[in-house]
């Protein structure tokens, strides 16, 4: 059962059913991605508990599958007590959910390096945080993905409109922000970290990433960095992922300065940018390695192939039922592809689709990026 059904769910039921499975998809509206290829589906609100448990006692799943945030995680504990495996586990689920729980047990439990940090539940308490960690900071709620409701506060007039916009970006009914220091970091990776149950912990090669308003556009791999920092940033991932426990694949974030390692975020599934690995730079994707790992099935290695890089296709305006222009030029040069996600909403800057592109190990990543830049731009969303 896969709780969340966007187009990392859509990737990953592909890969679960070429190795046989069956999968019920869920999320809170109809039609959604993961539905579209999905064996049966159900449409609930994740975060009504008690609908939660009469889907799961209806279907009575071997393995429950979460891929988006705002869903009772505490109920995990006792589906796992029935013996259905949560994935990568009820803890790992119901920790990585919240910035808050993650956050502590890095910095905190795990003395991982981290940016400064304080949380807010009003916006007395967000002022009087800001006026701990100092400007410029970073303002995230707690419950969110993909960057949504993620500001920087430059002044102090930016701090209400911080405030408003992250409630409005949070995923669920918790109110509370974090407000992170400004790292002056050189640049930031996506580390994909497979924990396995019977096997060592595996890292696919590190992908850097570009971000607006918190959201990411493009990423690529492999990002060329020091083995000394590499290793310092595979040593903090697998501390986390081993105190989180379970098997499955783990998008851990990282801020990467002046020679120093900040762990940042974590996620316990497939991640945005690890969509760039749809252009197979390596021998399995990020969505086959979660398949295997949460099924119990060897990972002898990861192999990286060849360079490549994601970009995404967004929408501009609000609308429904949309088409998609500019495909054939998209793809009219050699090596690059196109996926649609399939999403039958569109807003301004929604992720629609992505363009994948890839070339040799030693290319020019810089000329890569901007081939894949300029092919997305192709890609027209619009609305009948």
């Amino acid at each position: 059962m896969l709780l969340g059904s966007g187009e990392l769910g859509k990737e990953l039921v592909i890969s679960l059913q070429r190795l046989g499975q069956y999968i019920i998809a869920v999320d809170h509206y109809s039609g959604a991605p993961a539905m579209q290829v999905a064996d049966d589906y159900e449409v609930i609100d994740m975060l009504d508990g008690s609908a939660l448990d009469s889907i799961v006692a209806k279907h009575k799943p071997d393995l429950i599958v979460p891929e988006v945030e705002s869903i009772r995680t505490e109920r995990f504990f006792d589906y796992e007590k029935q013996g259905i495996q949560v994935v990568p586990s009820a803890k790992a689920a119901n920790f990585t959910m919240n910035r808050k729980a993650i956050r502590d047990l890095a910095a905190i439990e795990l003395g991982l390096k981290t940016a400064n940090y304080k949380y807010a539940t009003s916006l007395e308490e967000l002022e009087a945080a800001v006026a701990q960690v100092g400007m410029p900071c970073v303002v995230k709620p707690l419950m969110s993905s993909s960057g949504k409701g993620q500001s920087y506060i430059k002044k102090p007039e930016d701090i209400s409109e911080s405030w408003n916009y992250a409630i409005e970006g949070s995923r669920g009914d918790l109110v509370e922000v974090i407000v992170e220091e400004f790292v002056d970091f050189d640049y930031e990776i996506t580390l994909l970290t497979v924990a396995q149950k019977s096997a060592k912990t595996l890292y696919c090669a590190p992908i850097g990433h570009r971000q607006e308003r918190g959201d990411y556009q493009e990423s690529w791999q492999p990002i060329p960095m020091k083995l000394e920092l590499l290793e310092k940033a595979q040593q903090m991932a697998v501390e986390v992922t081993d105190a989180l426990g379970g098997a499955g694949i783990f998008g851990v974030e990282f801020f990467i300065g002046k020679d120093e390692v900040w762990f940042s975020e974590l996620s316990p599934r497939p991640h945005d940018t690890g969509m760039v690995t749809l252009a197979q730079t390596q021998n399995l994707n990020q969505f086959e390695l979660h398949a295997r790992a949460i099924l119990g099935l060897p990972i002898p290695k990861i192999e990286s192939l060849r360079a490549g890089v994601s970009a995404v296709i967004t929408a501009s305006e609000e609308g429904s039922n949309p088409v998609y222009q500019g495909l054939e030029k998209a793809v009219e040069q050699e090596r690059v592809d196109v996926r649609i996600f399939g999403k039958q909403t569109t807003r301004p800057y929604r992720r629609m689709g992505v363009v994948v592109v890839y070339d040799e190990l030693d290319c020019n990543m810089d000329n890569l990026r901007i081939k894949a830049k300029q092919a997305a731009d192709k890609v027209k969303v619009m609305n009948t």
